[in-house]
């Protein structure tokens, strides 16, 4: 075996932005898993020698794709699709599709090199990949939107398959949407196979695939109070969003005995001091989901919460946080003004919520804080359980989806631990994740060759 250079992380991260201009939320993400790698890898010759983390930070292939829609007026449209493929050295590639005006190459790549990390910690067969496009399908009829995923399939169908590459859905991308695809590629190849997940219970989907990631990141949250001899009993907490996953992460924290503060959307957070009920909690879901309406109108049902405009609500004092709405929500001033007002754990249900600065604080403060590969996996694990379910032709029940949900997530929380244990009761899951799901795409990448 040729024995390389060793280069250190400065000069590493250089060259990974001298590859990837004007991609600041990839190279970020890159980052926060190269801080840890670099040191785990330090007297693993092979690692170097084979460019492991170089080739896990360059993709397979981007593909990019125009797509052309009609809208109610007869207008011709036309956006932009992608789909990156990062790695599928351990199964097919698998990651959602998100469709959002932020939606850039740069926000995918970053997406599909987290799903890589994130898919291999499940200790399920998949690879990482996402896709989306920069079209936004708040205030366009059903119609549009249908005629638009029509649209967006004819291009996509020809790089993904059951055994290649399987999407899911992602912001802006829900049961509806994963439908108009689904029917389109059904058309287009005259194939009904477990191409998609998210599909409906009637046609391929899975029980408590919309509950996963929310529910997931709360197991993952108690898991971690469970090393420190404490659960959710009694516990107030903060959360950023208020789509699938803030509210059903929402739910379960009601469930486990804790008091919901807060949620949000793009417009600003809504803070209830009496807290946030299972019935608030079904009023935002038909709120959000069935009106398209706004979180601030909350207050407006419920007058004793109060409404802030333009803010995100982390200076709301609280024992647990969740960030669960989009990247880089939570900064580094948030971080400090979590850890300041008593905050004692911090679950991601979104992906990379945290910028570096919040996830050097959070490690600086040692509290207990689990990065989004980790704690928000729940939802690609019963993806990944869906396309088993495909496979076989069969569904299981609910209550052995539940149980297979929370020991996938126990899994991940045990191999964070074996490689992120510092001794004096301080486990730093960013360095467990990170090694955890490196290692194990690492060594199949090995086991092929240079390929």
């Amino acid at each position: 075996m040729a024995v390389s250079d060793h280069v250190d992380l400065p000069t590493f991260m250089e060259g990974v932005k001298k590859r990837n201009p004007y991609q600041p939320e990839f190279v970020q993400a890159v980052q926060e898993v190269a801080e840890d790698i670099f040191d785990f890898m330090a007297d693993k010759e092979q690692y170097h020698a084979q460019q492991i983390l170089r080739r896990i930070a360059e993709p397979d292939r981007v593909v990019s794709f125009r797509v052309c829609w009609e809208d109610d007026n007869g207008n011709i449209r036309v956006q932009r699709g992608w789909r990156v493929q990062n790695n599928n050295a351990i199964g097919p590639y698998k990651g959602g599709i998100r469709f959002h005006p932020s939606v850039t190459e740069s926000v995918l790549k970053f997406l599909a090199f987290e799903q890589t990390f994130k898919n291999a910690l499940t200790g399920l067969p998949m690879g990482g990949g996402k896709g989306g496009s920069n079209f936004n399908p708040k205030g366009k009829s059903t119609r549009e939107i249908m005629r638009f995923c029509q649209s967006f399939m004819t291009e996509l169908y020809r790089h993904i398959g059951a055994d290649v590459d399987v999407p899911a859905g992602d912001i802006g991308v829900g049961g509806r949407e994963i439908g108009y695809m689904f029917g389109q590629y059904k058309r287009i190849t005259n194939q009904f196979t477990g191409v998609l997940t998210g599909k409906g219970l009637e046609w391929g989907g899975s029980l408590i695939r919309t509950e996963a990631t929310g529910y997931g990141a709360v197991y993952f949250l108690a898991n971690m109070l469970a090393t420190k001899s404490q659960d959710l009993v009694g516990k107030t907490a903060v959360i950023s969003g208020s789509g699938n996953v803030a509210t059903h992460a929402a739910e379960k924290i009601v469930q486990l005995g804790g008091k919901v503060l807060t949620l949000s959307d793009s417009g600003g957070f809504i803070h209830d001091p009496d807290g946030i009920t299972q019935d608030k909690i079904n009023w935002v879901k038909e709120h959000k989901t069935h009106r398209r309406g706004r979180i601030e109108e909350y207050v407006e049902a419920f007058p004793n919460a109060t409404f802030h405009a333009g803010k995100t609500p982390w200076g709301v004092p609280c024992d647990v946080a969740l960030p669960c709405a989009t990247q880089n929500e939570l900064l580094g001033e948030d971080a400090k003004t979590l850890v300041a007002n008593g905050c004692i754990a911090v679950s991601e249900g979104a992906n990379m919520p945290t910028d570096l600065d919040g996830v050097h604080a959070f490690k600086a403060a040692k509290i207990l804080y689990a990065p989004g590969k980790a704690s928000n996996a729940g939802g690609v694990a019963v993806s990944g359980l869906e396309m088993s379910q495909n496979s076989e032709r069969r569904a299981w029940k609910e209550e052995e989806l539940q149980q297979m949900l929370k020991d996938i997530m126990s899994g991940i929380h045990d191999s964070c631990i074996r490689y992120g244990d510092q001794g004096g009761g301080y486990i730093d899951y960013v360095k467990g994740a990170n090694i955890a799901g490196f290692k194990k795409v690492a060594d199949a990448m090995l086991a092929f060759g240079v390929v």
